[in-house]
């Protein structure tokens, strides 16, 4: 089922469009520059939409500048006080986050819907297993999917009391059979675009696991629009993990995707610090290209022939082979060179 789309500034989130890479600022969003430099860095790095914290006004003055430089769309994050979203709306913010049911009496969620709905600025509706509202929770008993997808429904129902409907919902977890429930069913029960992530995910190796297992898994049943992983660590490293997660699943096949085998007692040569060399030096190759590193012949040019280029080990050799064909042995120092040769070649040809 397609979802419904809604454009994040110039970036269409849902209906069939790419998956839309986010990540969100550590800066402190009052120092614009500071925040601005990240954004670069995050921008520079692949990611489409970039949110900011906006905990007071002076951050939501901050917006202003931000907004108005950043090379990416901005969304604000939004906390309980409904005075912020609306001071981010005119700061030129380019989606909310918020939960309506967390900013007071209607009145406010009307307010906050009216200025967006002017603007055609989207709020995404942020749910995660701790916020999930007093009675809901009594209800289930924990905060189980159904909890998280009753939440996030009921702070639809409030936008849509005001007419407003440029909505994109998360329901995350930082559990992630939990996470991935709660989308399953969210995904069942209505066509909003859905933004994935695991939340709380753990560091840069634990949670790029959590993340690629919750959010990979969905994207591989066709369920989500946008992406976020969630990483104790430099947020640029956010973009690296969620764009390995996208090749993962066939998603993203820009750039040079490396298969590799685990090697065994076969290997005869340095299989793992070749496999690694390789990887290094195809980083940020402009080709769409498989090239395989396979540790002896028995895991070579057969079981990798869908391989544009590949190698395969021997005794202290190695051999070349492209779509299953062998080429030449070589011996294993100049394995990687002979190799980048052959990949520059192919590109070559590519045009």
């Amino acid at each position: 089922m397609k979802t419904k789309q809604i454009f994040v500034g110039n970036v269409p989130v849902g209906g069939g469009a790419p998956i839309a890479v986010q990540s969100m600022t550590n800066t402190d969003t009052r120092d614009a520059q500071a925040t601005l430099a990240q954004i670069e860095r995050l921008a520079s790095a692949g990611c489409h939409i970039v949110r900011c914290t906006v905990p007071d006004m002076a951050a939501a003055e901050a917006m202003k500048t931000i907004c108005a430089h950043s090379p990416i769309p901005v969304v604000a994050d939004i906390h309980f006080d409904y005075r912020l979203a609306l001071a981010s709306a005119e700061a030129g913010v380019s989606a909310i986050r918020i939960n309506p049911g967390n900013i007071g009496a209607e009145e406010r969620v009307k307010a906050v819907a009216e200025a967006c709905r002017a603007k055609h600025i989207p709020i995404r509706i942020g749910v995660n297993s701790g916020s999930i509202e007093k009675h809901i929770l009594e209800k289930y008993g924990s905060p189980t999917p159904e909890a998280m997808v009753e939440s996030a429904l009921y702070h639809v129902s409030l936008l849509n009391k005001y007419d407003f409907d440029d909505i994109c919902i998360s329901l995350k977890s930082s559990s992630v059979p939990t996470t991935m429930r709660a989308y399953q069913l969210m995904h069942e029960k209505t066509n909003y675009p859905l933004h994935l992530g695991v939340t709380e995910a753990g560091t840069e190796y634990m949670g790029t696991i959590k993340s690629a297992a919750g959010i990979g898994g969905l994207l591989a049943l066709g369920i989500g629009d946008t992406i976020r992983v969630s990483l104790t660590a430099d947020p640029v490293h956010e973009i690296t993990a969620a764009y390995a997660i996208l090749k993962a699943v066939g998603l993203n096949d820009t750039g040079v995707n490396i298969v590799s085998c685990p090697t065994c007692g076969r290997t005869k040569i340095d299989l793992i610090g070749i496999a690694n060399e390789v990887e290094r030096r195809v980083a940020g190759l402009d080709a769409k290209l498989k090239v395989a590193v396979m540790g002896c012949v028995v895991n070579g040019p057969g079981e990798a022939r869908e391989a544009d280029i590949g190698i395969a080990g021997g005794d202290g050799v190695g051999m070349i082979f492209r779509h299953g064909e062998i080429l030449r042995k070589v011996p294993q120092e100049q394995l990687v060179d002979e190799l980048m040769k052959e990949i520059h070649a192919i590109i070559k040809e590519q045009g």
